[in-house]
């Protein structure tokens, strides 16, 4: 039996369109602006000569976990209603992108995530427990980007691939006794997303907004009771990445 909880979808859409929308009007604005004009200047203009470039980002992911209950949840676990809230988190690393054509680049951004997610559960007697992560966890992503034609000093680019996610601290008890919820320490997710490049007199800035599904089943069987009542747990994460190369 999965329980789906509507507040918190709306709470995700949300945040993928303010996100979306905020994106939508700046690039707007850009070609509004570079209509109204007549000659401009190409800047960076042997940028795709060089065949590796260097970089770095800051990112504001938005995160939750996807939760499964088992066939057991209503006879095991006394919550009545187990989800997980979006929680804003913070990212930052660096950025190696390798030329490969005029369309195709092959991309890799390390990065250090801060992370707070949480599981929320509801009980009868109106009571609420959540169980928080705070952690750190090391992402590694391999990318392959597909780019426009570039127009004077502004493209498109589309990106997508796969991300190893390791955890590196985590601020939690250890051990059955403390009846917490245990999750694993690493993650591969899928990514996939869209961004805009702009090109300046000495670098380029790109805001780009990425979607990551998580693969693995991140869910830590234990002794303890808390959780007893779930069989799945995924990641899932929408990122808006401001790079600078």
């Amino acid at each position: 039996m999965h329980t789906i909880n509507l507040w918190d979808l709306y709470n995700l859409h949300r945040s993928k369109i303010i996100i979306g929308t905020l994106l939508f009007f700046c690039l707007a604005a850009n070609q509004a602006n570079a209509q109204g004009q007549g000659y401009r200047r190409k800047h960076l203009e042997y940028y795709d000569d060089k065949p590796i470039h260097y970089g770095i980002l800051f990112a504001v992911p938005f995160t939750r976990f996807n939760l499964r209950y088992n066939d057991d949840f209503v006879d095991k676990d006394s919550a009545f209603l187990v989800q997980s809230p979006t929680k804003a988190a913070f990212r930052m690393g660096f950025t190696i992108n390798a030329f490969l054509n005029e369309r195709f680049d092959l991309r890799t951004t390390p990065s250090v995530s801060l992370y707070e997610r949480q599981v929320k559960f509801s009980y009868p007697n109106g009571v609420d427990k959540i169980e928080k992560r705070e952690s750190t966890w090391i992402e590694i992503p391999l990318l392959l980007k597909y780019k426009s034609q570039r127009r004077v000093n502004s493209r498109m680019y589309m990106i997508a691939g796969l991300t190893l996610g390791i955890e590196t601290n985590v601020k939690r008890s250890r051990g059955a006794s403390a009846g917490t919820l245990a999750t694993k320490s690493s993650d591969l997710t899928l990514d996939y997303g869209i961004g805009y490049e702009q090109f300046f007199e000495f670098f380029k800035f790109a805001p780009e907004l990425r979607f990551s599904h998580g693969l693995n089943n991140v869910f830590q069987p234990s002794k303890n009771s808390r959780g007893a009542g779930l069989n799945k747990m995924t990641t899932h994460t929408v990122t808006l990445y401001f790079n600078i190369e």
